[in-house]
């Protein structure tokens, strides 16, 4: 299920915040208006857009948006209950048979679970269904880095040509020497490009890369797990057995949380049998 990531907003836009009120407790609202520069605005981001078109094709320049919005999304896929559907699975299999997993799968929103079980049904070798899912597994880890090296890029390119305007401006004040006056207004102007490239690199570009790579690390961690899941089942493997080998997976602050739940049922019992 995927639902917002409300961090991602809440992070560009403070940075944006704190920014804004380093420059206003300087020079006021007025101090605010001497970073704005429409030139600066366009080299930046024309430039930022034509080596963008050079180096991907528009196929994958189309993607951006779709690719942009999965920084602000997340799969809110958790292990102990992917765990207790593996285990209610593997129950199932060896009381009625693997046959009648396929009704089973009706409440499965997972098309990755839906796809492993399904192959298990159809009666295919744990090779082969291994294969298949690991397969899946590298396509979309290959997908997530096409798509994630375009924001890369960005974050790459948006400094450069932060520089490219700088050095622009330098050129045009340097032209204009005789009159000194204008040296600090043009130099600070000059300073803009930069200040701009800078920002949208370390603020959206490359935050919102590591945060799509850490997206498609858990994603295909998730999946491991779901393939020794449907390996097990597949296997006629003991619930018990098949729990303890994917609760492994677990991390040790999920695990000493359940501790404790059980741990209070237990007292919980024993207060009522008392």
């Amino acid at each position: 299920m995927r639902k917002r990531d409300i961090l991602t907003p809440i992070g560009i836009t403070l940075g944006f915040i704190m920014i804004m009120l380093a420059i206003m407790s300087k020079g006021g609202t007025s101090g605010a208006t001497l970073f704005l520069d429409v030139s600066s605005i366009f080299i930046v981001i024309g430039g930022l857009v034509a080596s963008m078109l050079i180096n991907f094709k528009m196929e994958e320049i189309k993607l951006t948006r779709k690719i942009i919005s999965e920084a602000f999304h997340k799969n809110d896929q958790r292990l102990p209950e992917l765990i207790a559907l593996f285990i209610r699975l593997s129950e199932r299999a060896r009381r009625e048979g693997i046959l009648a997993l396929e009704n089973e799968l009706e409440d499965v929103d997972e098309p990755f679970i839906k796809k492993g079980v399904l192959l298990a049904v159809d009666g295919m070798e744990p090779e082969v269904i291994s294969d298949i899912m690991n397969a899946e597994i590298t396509a979309t880890e290959d997908r997530h880095y096409k798509g994630r090296n375009l924001i890369e890029k960005a974050g790459e390119y948006a400094p450069a040509w932060g520089m490219i305007g700088t050095l622009v401006g330098l050129v045009l004040m340097l032209n204009n020497l005789q009159d000194p006056a204008s040296l600090g207004p043009s130099m600070a102007v000059a300073l803009l490009t930069t200040l701009y490239g800078t920002v949208l690199a370390n603020l959206v570009f490359v935050p919102m890369a590591n945060k799509l790579e850490s997206k498609t690390e858990e994603e295909v961690f998730i999946k491991q797990v779901i393939i020794e899941g449907v390996m097990g089942v597949q296997s006629g493997q003991n619930p018990r057995i098949l729990e303890e080998k994917l609760s492994a997976f677990l991390s040790s602050e999920i695990k000493n949380q359940q501790t404790s739940v059980e741990d209070e049922g237990f007292v919980g019992e024993r207060v009522n049998e008392a």
